[in-house]
């Protein structure tokens, strides 16, 4: 067991780079924390000249997640992982994470382990199961953290996508009136979670959702992005059997390659969460969508 911290997945433009944002902000209380400094682990090809300037003594670890040896050095002498890089590389963390004696690991998962579809789902919960068990196994202090759809920046691949349909199309084509719920949450909202559930010794061994500041409907959100780029959206909506059988059709023509079905299915999928248990423990209290989105359509006119 170390006294150093070590993080994965800081490097990008979502909650993790914001969390070196709040790091370099509250470096002396983290340096309190780990004295042993932080270490970041990262691919070959990650950008990191943001992070050393913020943190000009911040050790960087580059390699593969898929690289069990590489990961066993990176996470030597850690105290504490927090884990932002991606669910698939959670087993492979963990494994380390249990070779070094690794005190405590915080992991930045999905709510898609409630998808009631079973390629979507079932991969997730398999995953935090094997997570789960080897933490217990091996008396290390587990949280994970389970983030709805993340947006607020034009490199979030979610709501990102939706604006550049909003903007391009003459009409946007939605399934079944696009009237199901979501919660989609800021990355700057998860940034701040993260820091809080680090430097909270009380929030180890427990999980948590972290969604959105407001439920929101898929049609709402397009309208929503209209009225900020100063469109109106005009919609046509078509039966989900429609999509369905259309999925089914790609998927056969490309020979079982490409294959849209589950996603489809999740599209008409509401996906709501409480965040109840992070407010109360750790004051969680992200902005609502009508709030976030201006930013990423701001950012997104200005590029």
């Amino acid at each position: 067991m170390g006294n150093k911290l070590v993080l994965t997945g800081v490097t990008g433009f979502k909650s993790g780079g914001g969390l070196i944002d709040i790091i370099s902000r509250h470096l002396k209380e983290v340096s309190v924390l780990f004295p042993g400094g932080i270490s970041v682990v990262c691919r070959n090809t990650s950008n990191t000249d943001k992070i050393k300037a913020l943190i000009p003594k911040v050790e960087i670890n580059r390699g593969s997640f898929d690289d069990q040896r590489f990961l066993l050095q990176a996470t030597k002498n850690a105290d504490t992982i927090l884990h932002i890089a991606g669910i698939h590389f959670s087993e492979n963390i963990i494994d380390s994470a249990v070779s070094n004696n690794v005190r405590r690991v915080i992991f930045v998962h999905t709510t898609g382990i409630y998808s009631k579809y079973k390629s979507a789902g079932e991969n997730y919960r398999n995953i935090d199961a094997y997570v789960e068990q080897k933490c217990k196994e091996n008396g290390i202090i587990l949280s994970i953290l389970r983030p709805t759809m993340i947006y607020g920046s034009i490199h979030d691949n979610n709501i990102c996508t939706f604006i550049k349909m909003v903007d391009k199309l003459p009409f946007m084509p939605i399934v079944k009136g696009a009237r199901y719920e979501l919660q989609p949450v800021h990355y700057k909202d998860l940034s701040i979670a993260y820091y809080n559930v680090l430097i909270n010794e009380e929030t180890g061994s427990k999980n948590y959702d972290l969604s959105g500041g407001e439920i929101i409907t898929l049609r709402d959100i397009l309208s929503t992005i209209g009225k900020a780029l100063g469109k109106k959206v005009l919609f046509i909506s078509f039966p989900f059997w429609f999509a369905y059988v259309g999925a089914w059709f790609i998927y056969m023509i490309s020979f079982m390659k490409v294959d849209y079905r589950e996603k489809v299915q999740r599209l008409c999928e509401p996906r709501v969460y409480s965040h109840e248990e992070a407010s109360k423990d750790f004051g969680y209290n992200p902005r609502t969508f009508r709030e976030g989105v201006i930013e990423e359509v701001t950012e997104y006119i200005n590029n």
